[in-house]
């Protein structure tokens, strides 16, 4: 094939394909749009995921009406001039591309008025190119309405997934600009329903309210000031959550993705989380203008940093903190021995961390679970309330109570789940749940599968829910909890098989023994019972060991007898 330019709605559509991947894209570069223009007030209204509708309608200052149509050219902006520019980017958006792009894969109709003009501009745009244009009465401020989209481009559909997680999409997008400019109110309307709207006070932690609601709000813990140069707010320690969704950075107000701010803040929560657990963080970040570049990705969700390691740095120490202060961490003043061996402190030395051969006899490394069935074991303990001590055929069985229960519990879901017969349990008063905008368009959208699982849940209020039925393995007090990681499992992408996995896992977790949980000597035995029987009853559904074995000749090893 020879080469050649390529034409001109080729190249318009590559463009769109590197702005608008979905709705929610579209979505990003309008309300962006709308804060550069120092838009107070800001309202986004969605249908159909945003493919049926998107209009997004803000009181900025508006385009002067001589400069309307050169706002929807490749390229045209009034937020950089010069080279230099780059250097020191101040807006949000700037390349240019975004109306045009839209555009490209939609129909659009823009009615703006600058508050110098009597009546506004009206501009009607089909693939691109406009074919209708007028005066109207409106406003001050700007109304882009987005049609169809991708309707001329059907390849971009199949690629999209239903309109509820499109709608999630949205909502967490418009979620996090509540949280970059809590001065600005915002409103959000999916399918004639509002799912969010903030007051606009300026108060980050009201917005908190709106997003994350009361008890979670309340409960975070202030980070620096509002001049300080990393501020927001993170969660205890006991507010933990099973992914990192919700940790939002914001780099001079600009939502970001970032690896590095992730690492440093849960760098500070060391120590103080379970394994698989994550904090909530809501992040600003305020760096010179030449210390970022935030030019390096189409979406602009990704910039680049000058000083990496001086932003982590004081990333982790705010958060650290904070953290401290709020509850201060106890120091460890030594390390555990074991017997016959020195005590080894090589890193606060500054030597090279040992190996674990080095530190502990490798023979008292369990070997890796054999696929075989567990044998009969017979039960005579508990260690540290966390470890079910027995005897077997050939040595010392020790049992992790908690994953060993979360491998039996999740068996039992998706056996009970498959046969459709679930063991469900009323509440005797019902449960309040809060919920985030995304996780209200999960709940619309996952109602079906919630009830194969027994959940019975209906609305009570704006974002607020009744738990009316669940699961009888749910344990009392973990069952809000266990509802939001479900919601939150829904808006993950994958299969409805892949779905339902999480939710039985989740509810596994949250129903299982906890490691310090004293056992009968019954409960312990029938706990052992089960996981012999159990398919898979050496890994819990996470993949640890739920058992570990030390051999007759390990022990006669160590204690010299096979000498």
């Amino acid at each position: 094939m020879p080469i050649k330019v390529l034409a001109p709605e080729v190249v318009s559509k590559i463009a769109a394909g590197e702005v608008v991947e979905r709705p929610a894209s579209v979505v990003k570069e309008l309300i962006e749009n709308s804060l550069d223009a120092g838009a107070t007030q800001v309202s986004i209204e969605a249908r159909g995921g945003g493919v049926n509708l998107i209009r997004v309608i803000d009181n900025g200052t508006g385009i002067p009406a001589a400069e309307a149509t050169i706002a929807l050219h490749r390229y045209a902006t009034s937020k950089i001039s010069t080279l230099a520019d780059l250097d020191a980017i101040s807006s949000l958006g700037f390349r240019g591309e975004a109306l045009p792009s839209i555009a490209a894969v939609a129909q659009v109709e823009v009615l703006t008025r600058t508050p110098e003009e009597l009546a506004g501009t009206y501009l009607n745009l089909k693939n691109g190119v406009v074919v209708e244009t007028g005066k109207r009465a409106c406003p001050q401020g700007t109304s882009v309405t987005v049609r169809h989209l991708f309707q001329n481009v059907p390849a971009r559909l199949k690629f999209l997934k239903s309109p509820a997680t499109e709608s999630s999409h949205i909502s967490n997008l418009v979620s996090q600009y509540s949280l970059a400019f809590p001065e600005v109110r915002f409103s959000l309307f999916l399918d004639g329903r509002i799912a969010l709207q903030t007051a606009g006070n300026g108060a980050l932690r009201d917005v908190l309210v709106k997003v994350y609601g009361l008890e979670t709000a309340e409960a975070m813990i202030p980070v620096g000031e509002g001049d300080s140069q990393v501020w927001g707010f993170v969660s205890p320690p006991s507010l933990a959550r099973s992914s990192r969704s919700y940790l939002s950075f914001f780099v001079n107000r600009r939502w970001v993705q970032s690896r590095l701010l992730s690492r440093a803040t849960e760098d500070a929560y060391q120590g103080l989380l379970m394994t698989g657990k994550h904090p909530i963080a809501v992040l600003h970040i305020s760096l010179p203008l030449q210390d970022i570049d935030v030019n390096v990705h189409p979406s602009k969700t990704e910039v680049k940093f000058r000083n990496e390691q001086t932003l982590f740095t004081a990333a982790q120490r705010a958060v650290r903190a904070a953290l401290v202060t709020e509850m201060p961490v106890p120091q460890v003043t030594r390390q555990p021995t074991v017997v016959g061996m020195p005590t080894l402190h090589p890193e606060e030395h500054g030597l090279a961390k040992p190996s674990r051969e080095e530190l502990i006899p490798p023979s008292l490394f369990a070997p890796k679970p054999s696929p075989e069935p567990l044998p009969i074991l017979r039960v005579f303990g508990q260690l540290a309330a966390t470890y079910i001590i027995a005897e077997g055929p050939d040595g010392l069985y020790l049992v992790d109570q908690h994953a060993a229960h979360e491998r039996i519990l999740f068996e039992r879901v998706r056996t009970q789940q498959a046969s459709r017969a679930v063991e469900v349990q009323g509440m005797l008063a019902p449960l309040t749940i809060e919920v985030t905008p995304r996780q209200e368009e999960m709940l619309q959208a996952g109602g079906e599968i919630l009830a194969s699982y027994g959940f019975a849940i209906e609305p009570f209020g704006p974002r607020t829910y009744l738990l009316r039925t669940v699961p009888v393995l749910l344990r009392e007090g973990n069952m809000a909890q266990a509802v939001i990681e479900i919601l939150d499992s829904l808006s993950e992408e994958g299969d409805r098989g892949k779905r339902e996995e999480r939710i039985a896992l989740s509810l596994a977790c949250h129903s299982a023994v906890r490691a310090g949980q004293v056992l009968s000597p019954e409960e312990m035995r029938q706990l052992v019972r089960e996981l012999e029987q159990a398919e898979s009853p050496h890994t819990c559904p996470h993949g640890r060991p739920t058992i570990i074995r030390f051999t007759s000749s390990q022990l006669e090893r160590e204690f010299g007898r096979s000498l």
